[in-house]
């Protein structure tokens, strides 16, 4: 049976900044990062999404949270096959183009094997001080399910290594009901933990909350359901509280995932807006058993947020 750690998709979003979840005496990344810490043991870092991650950031992060704190990475959008600004990429790998944009397919094999090279390379602190969980591949819409694309998600699991990842699928095809079990046979066979979603349902990129274990991890990720889902604004898109019930409906799911795992369960709310991520992760907490999570930081019992918003 696995533990269950909880936190959120964001320790420093602007507007979280802005809520009132931090206290005053928190001015500063050290001390807000500390702060967080003793909320909860989980963090995703999603700033690596659009700008790969550098050593000093890091090590500074090791250096800020106590042993048994962990950061789990979204994946440079290079990496999973997503439109990526050119201006993002190291200085001295930059193609000559006039694209703002370009895709992995746009770049040669060599400057591609250096890209994943440099961006593990600076994941190197976080791994040598047991803070590293699991590396978030988040595939796009138009990733279906395919041969070309199974060997793809293998392919990342074999440059990743020793590092672990986990893979957040967006397109139906995978789950649809004549692929889904092909699916997490596949993710099984090759231990590659699938993540559960829980986002609002009835649009094109709508994926069901599937709940599988395929490894001997799991991680779950809220993104709310927000009636603005295909809004180009992230916080009309995430900016959803979840009330309390749907919550509850959620528990069990968990401690089902907890059930079938041998390691962690990652459980992280996406709906970032304001405090709304701190605050459903804490009211998840409470709907856990105690003796089945780690819902605060290493420290004995967490400090309540401050400036709740309902």
């Amino acid at each position: 049976m696995g533990r269950i750690l909880l936190g959120t998709a964001s320790w420093t979003d602007k507007t979280l900044l802005a809520s009132g979840w931090y206290p005053e005496e928190a001015s500063d990344p050290a001390q807000r990062l500390a702060y967080y810490a003793a909320q909860f043991p989980l963090v995703e870092v999603d700033s690596t999404y659009y700008t790969p991650p550098n050593e000093r950031n890091s090590s500074l992060w090791a250096e800020r949270t106590p042993a048994g704190f962990v950061f789990d990475v979204k994946a440079y959008s290079l990496l999973t096959q997503h439109p990526t600004r050119v201006a993002s990429l190291y200085k001295d790998l930059r193609p000559e183009t006039a694209k703002k944009n370009i895709y992995l397919k746009d770049l040669e094999p060599a400057v591609v094997d250096e890209v994943w090279e440099r961006f593990l390379r600076a994941l190197g602190p976080l791994h040598d001080a047991d803070r590293l969980g699991s590396l978030l591949f988040q595939f796009p819409p138009w990733f279906g399910i395919s041969r070309r694309n199974k060997h793809y998600l293998l392919e990342c699991k074999e440059r990743c290594a020793p590092y672990r990842m986990c893979v957040e699928l967006r397109n139906t095809s995978w789950v649809s009901e004549e692929n889904r079990e092909e699916t997490l046979d596949f993710l099984t066979s090759y231990g590659l933990p699938y993540v559960v979603v829980d986002m609002p349902q009835g649009y094109p990129s709508s994926i069901p909350p599937t709940v599988a274990a395929t490894a001997d991890s799991a991680v779950v990720r809220f993104h709310g359901h927000s009636d603005k889902w295909e809004s180009k604004d992230i916080y009309e898109r995430f900016g959803y509280l979840y009330a309390e019930q749907e919550l509850r409906e959620w528990a069990p799911r968990i401690e089902q995932l907890a059930e079938q795992v041998a390691g962690d369960v990652h459980v992280l709310t996406n709906n970032c807006y304001r405090d709304y991520a701190q605050v459903t992760a804490r009211q998840l907490a409470q709907q856990l058993p105690a003796t089945r999570r780690r819902a605060g930081g290493p420290a004995a019992e967490p400090v309540a947020p401050r400036g709740a918003s309902g």
